[in-house]
């Protein structure tokens, strides 16, 4: 039965990555993720890391292999889908701080709505329809995923289980957009206090986090320009950001990416470590 578990999981992995990945890697990192959660009596889990860490293919695959492998149905979630229209966002530049109009911080998403969500997945509420965000075109798409059943759910993206700031890194300047754009600290102390307050409300319901860290920030720039190009393939258009406009992208992530590469293995209940490549290279459980 393993063995057939890893040669339907090799094959999904192909399919959503394109690479190939051994027998003996599957064995080693992917298959003990996947009985993690598929084995355990809880039922809500945060899947967190930076931007293409891997964290939304691995959120997939997993939701593929527990559906195909048993009965049980999986909801998988992006925090990502949950950004606020580009009217809203520019509504909350204009009430709050200009930078906000970029999406990506904590204050950035329908929190509202997506508390909503998770409490029709708490009283089995079902069907729940939930909302997608289309990145190219920067605002909510209008498709919609639909979720007749669900057994379990993963909430995935790249600030979800995220502690607050403290101050003192909090206020230390990164990059031209905090020395230049966000002087009087109001962007950062905005997002911040929503990492606080609904963020950290949301976080907590939940049952166990893993984390995706990448050993380093530096490898963020090529994983997010990639993704840039993937998701123009697969849409066939020519409307991506090239390497130096996601290289100013990020700069409105590095702050938190950061904190969360020192701080989250206090935190996740499974911290998985990647490298440039994105390939797993240990797995450490703390529960």
């Amino acid at each position: 039965m393993k063995k057939k578990i890893e040669l339907i999981i090799q094959k999904e992995l192909n399919n959503l990555t394109g690479k190939k990945f051994s027998k003996s890697y599957i064995f080693k990192y992917i298959l003990p993720i996947i009985q993690y959660i598929d084995k355990t009596n809880d039922k809500k889990f945060i899947i967190s890391g930076s931007q293409g860490s891997g964290k939304s293919t691995l959120s997939k695959l997993i939701k593929i292999i527990i559906e195909k492998t048993s009965s049980k149905k999986v909801m998988l979630l992006s925090i990502d889908d949950y950004y606020l229209s580009k009217i809203d966002r520019y509504n909350l530049s204009q009430q709050i701080h200009p930078l906000l109009i970029t999406r990506g911080v904590p204050g950035t998403h329908n929190i509202k709505k997506l508390k909503e969500h998770l409490g029709q997945f708490k009283k089995k509420q079902f069907p729940i329809i939930t909302p997608t965000f289309n990145k190219l075109k920067d605002d909510i798409s209008k498709k919609t995923k639909v979720f007749n059943k669900a057994d379990i759910l993963i909430l995935e993206g790249w600030c979800c289980g995220a502690n607050p700031i403290e101050n003192k890194f909090l206020y230390k300047n990164l990059n031209k957009v905090e020395r230049q754009l966000d002087k009087d600290f109001k962007w950062r102390n905005y997002y911040n206090s929503k990492l606080k307050s609904e963020y950290h409300k949301i976080f907590k319901s939940f049952d166990r986090i893993i984390y995706l860290q990448p050993s380093s920030f530096h490898f963020v720039l090529n994983w997010r320009y990639a993704q840039e190009k993937d998701n123009a393939k697969k849409t066939k258009t020519k409307n991506f950001m090239n390497k130096n406009t996601t290289k100013n992208f990020i700069l409105y992530y590095e702050k938190l990416t950061k904190w969360m590469i020192k701080n989250m293995p206090d935190k996740a209940d499974m911290l998985i470590k990647v490298d440039k490549e994105q390939k797993i290279k240990k797995i450490i459980y703390y529960d």
